[in-house]
């Protein structure tokens, strides 16, 4: 059991502070702090001890150098069953701190608003981080808090136990190194962003967030880790495969401007459509593949209204995601009691690691890559066929490359008046998926008069035979096979229009 006399508080983050002070004072506790720690608890009515008095002397180097001092680190590594190191504290005239309440610099908020380098530096905690570690390393004696949201607990502690018992001491120190860590990957993220080409080393150090209801199957683990993990406002426990559709149908949605719903089905597309209304886009989404939607993951980019989630009770859906979700569609959701209803997090330029570079696991190591974020407009389109595309073509070509984008590889998308009618993905050939979203086309909204995206070239003119015997009037694929003249030659006699993108979109 740790038994508190002595604290030291030196903190950037100021919330909960003078709560905290206020209750480990009320509990007998002498408090220590250094400059602007102890200026905003003395503003706020609390009297602490400034930690000059301790060291001998003032801030220097404009505050470089505060709590750098042999002093303040041995009265935190002190091992208290070690005489000969007491008797040193007692030569020295140095009394052992049994807690230190510490947190460091925004550093990664102030890089993410465009601070210049020379002045980011300055947000690169030294002192800080070392009296964490100090703290964290002699947990057996020490104790030490990093984050706000722990002091209550800290107290309730305090209070129930008398003391800090080991194993919850324990537990602080973890989080204390966990930030230390992770803050010293944002600065290295930070650096190596300078640097062209993937960084030499991967700094990754995200917290645990969500602990997930299983993994991909009920016998494997799961949880969510890293700084925005969405906010679920209802439903059951997410499980790990609840969370890779619903950032397959989230990531699609965000491709559109209009008034899109995206329903995806082991992440990957199975209905897409926009509309002047979410509700007509839901209604749309629905109806290009309504059976594959039994059960689907529903992501939309515009705020969920009422209209909209009237339509999503009447069906089983097992999550649905949006930017916004307005208080009376919350009402409505209410009655599917089991449906995962989340609200996306917003884009705030995080230097998170995700939002940098895409990473797997293999049996070899990590796999990472960039995210794949070229918007496509009918600029870049190039037709290479004696016809060219109508203006219908164009936007419906525009719309079926953006859900290409989502579907697994080898991917095939059939689209009419921004609406998909039928998906081809997951084949390992892509005449195989081009006859897949034929069929899934003929069951549902039919295929005569859509337009076809591929997300890879035709490596034979047989997926453009096939497209046009069932009705496609215009293709969009990237171009690049050696046999590009003869799928070009099978469009003209089909009179179909061909544009190249050059540039592919697998997605595996």
């Amino acid at each position: 059991m740790i038994y508190l006399k002595r604290a030291l508080l030196s903190v950037s983050d100021k919330r909960g502070l003078k709560e905290l002070a206020c209750g480990l004072r009320d509990l007998g506790v002498e408090l220590w702090a250094s400059g602007g720690t102890a200026r905003h608890l003395r503003e706020g009515g609390v009297e602490v001890r400034a930690l000059e008095a301790l060291t001998g002397f003032t801030e220097l180097l404009g505050g470089r150098v505060k709590t750098l001092h042999p002093h303040v680190h041995a009265a935190l590594l002190a091992r208290r069953d070690d005489p000969r190191q007491l008797e040193e504290l007692r030569a020295q005239g140095v009394e052992p701190f049994d807690l230190a309440v510490v947190n460091l610099y925004p550093f990664e908020r102030r890089v993410s608003q465009g601070t210049p380098p020379e002045e980011a530096m300055e947000w690169v905690d030294i002192g800080g981080e070392a009296l964490i570690r100090a703290a964290a390393k002699n947990f057996r004696y020490v104790g030490v808090v990093v984050d706000p949201e722990d002091y209550p607990h800290l107290l309730r502690e305090l209070r129930e136990h008398g003391g800090l018992r080991e194993e919850f001491s324990r537990e602080l120190a973890a989080k204390a190194f966990v930030h230390v860590t992770r803050y010293n990957a944002q600065i290295a993220r930070w650096f190596s962003s300078a640097v062209p080409g993937p960084p030499p080393i991967l700094a990754w150090a995200s917290p645990r967030r969500l602990v997930l209801r299983y993994g991909e199957n009920p016998h494997q683990q799961g949880a969510l880790y890293g700084s925005r993990p969405p906010a679920q406002l209802q439903g059951k426990t997410l499980s790990y495969v609840n969370l890779l559709d619903a950032d397959a149908a989230w990531g699609c949605a965000q491709e559109f401007e209009r008034p899109t719903a995206v329903i995806v089905k082991h992440a990957t597309p199975c209905g897409v459509a926009s509309g002047a209304t979410l509700a007509e886009a839901l209604e749309r989404a629905l109806q290009a593949d309504e059976k594959s939607a039994f059960g689907g993951i529903i992501g939309v980019n515009v705020p969920l209204d009422e209209e909209t989630a009237r339509q999503i009770v009447q069906r089983f859906f097992e999550v649905v995601i949006a930017p916004d979700v307005t208080d009376e569609a919350r009402e409505v959701l209410l009655r599917r009691t089991n449906l995962r209803v989340l609200k996306a997090p917003s884009a705030d330029g995080s230097s998170e690691e995700g939002a940098q570079w895409e990473v797997r696991t293999t049996a070899f190591g990590l796999l990472a890559q960039t995210p794949s974020r070229r918007p496509l407009t009918e600029r870049d389109l190039e037709t290479v066929t004696r016809r060219t595309p109508a203006e219908a073509e164009l936007r419906d070509l525009l719309f079926a490359w953006r859900v290409v984008k989502w579907a697994k590889s080898n991917a095939i998308v059939l689209a009419k008046d921004e609406q998909t009618v039928g998906i081809g993905a997951g084949q390992v050939s892509r005449v195989d998926a081009v006859a897949l979203a034929v069929r899934k086309a003929r069951e549902g909204q039919g295929v005569e008069g859509s337009v076809l995206a591929s997300d890879a070239f035709f490596p034979f003119r047989d997926s453009v035979d096939l497209a046009a015997q069932a009705g496609v009037r215009a293709i969009a694929q990237p171009g690049g096979s050696v046999r590009d003249e003869e799928v070009i030659q099978a469009a003209n006699e089909h009179g179909l229009a061909m544009v190249f993108t050059r540039v592919r979109e697998f997605r595996h």
